[in-house]
C-alpha cells in the first residue's frame, strides 16, 4: 500500500511536513496544485491510500488514481457550498472571495490561511490555479467514492459548519473519527493523531 497526500486550497505539498515523517514505513507521494510554486502530479502505480485535507478530498474524488483503495479525509468533504439537499458553507462566502480575488488575490489567500490557523508568510502565489479551485469549491460536486473512507473531523474547525460535518459522505462506506479540540489544520496541530488514523485505515484495507 502506498500513501498519496493531497493538500487543500491555499496550501501546498509542504502542508504534510509534520505528518508524513510519522508514516515512513510506507512509500509516499505528494501532489501539489502549484499555488505557490511548480505543480506536481505524481504517477502512483498500484494500490494506494489517499490522505486528503479539506478541498484535497474533492480533488481526489474528481480524479481518483487507478489504484485508489481508500481515503482518509481529514476535515474533508465531497461538496463545500450549501445546496438544497446538503448543508455547507454559504455560496455567497465564496462569491465574495472571488470578487476580491480578482482585485487583490494575495490578501484573500493570506486572510483565508489566517482564519484557519496558519500565519506562515507566502513568498509568491500563482493566481490562476487558486481562482480555478475557488470556482470548484463553489460549484463542483464530484462523484462519491466507491472505496472505504475514514472521515477525520475536528470539533474546533472554524471553517466547516457542524451540520456539514455531520452530513459528509452520506451513503458511503465511511467511518467517522473525531478530534474534540482540533481545528481545521489538524495535520499541523496533532500529526500523531492523524498518523494513527492512517495506520488504522491501512489495517482495515489489509
Amino acid at each position: 500500500m502506498k500513501l498519496l497526500f493531497c493538500h487543500g486550497w491555499g496550501f501546498d505539498r509542504h502542508f504534510w511536513d509534520a505528518l508524513a515523517p510519522l508514516l515512513g514505513e510506507w512509500e509516499q507521494y505528494r501532489d501539489d496544485r502549484g499555488y505557490f510554486g511548480d505543480p506536481l502530479v505524481p504517477a502512483v502505480e498500484g494500490p494506494c491510500l489517499a490522505i486528503t485535507h479539506s478541498f484535497g478530498t474533492m480533488r481526489i474524488l474528481a480524479d481518483p488514481p487507478p489504484g485508489l483503495a481508500g481515503i482518509v479525509a481529514i476535515n474533508g468533504f465531497e461538496r463545500f457550498t450549501a445546496a438544497p439537499d446538503s448543508p455547507g458553507v454559504p455560496t455567497r462566502v465564496v462569491d465574495l472571495m472571488l470578487r476580491r480575488f480578482d482585485r487583490e488575490p494575495r490578501p484573500v489567500v493570506e486572510e483565508f490561511r489566517q482564519r484557519v490557523g496558519c500565519d506562515e508568510p507566502l513568498a509568491r502565489i500563482d493566481p490562476a490555479p487558486l481562482r480555478e479551485d475557488l470556482l470548484h469549491l463553489r460549484d463542483s460536486r464530484p462523484p462519491l467514492p466507491q472505496v472505504p473512507v475514514l472521515i477525520v473531523q475536528a470539533g474546533g474547525d472554524p471553517l466547516l459548519p457542524e451540520a456539514m460535518r455531520e452530513a459528509c459522505f452520506v451513503g458511503v462506506a465511511a467511518r467517522h473519527l473525531r478530534h474534540e479540540s482540533g481545528g481545521h489544520l489538524l495535520p499541523f496541530e496533532d500529526p500523531a493523531f492523524c498518523a494513527q488514523a492512517v495506520r488504522d485505515m491501512t489495517g482495515v484495507l489489509a
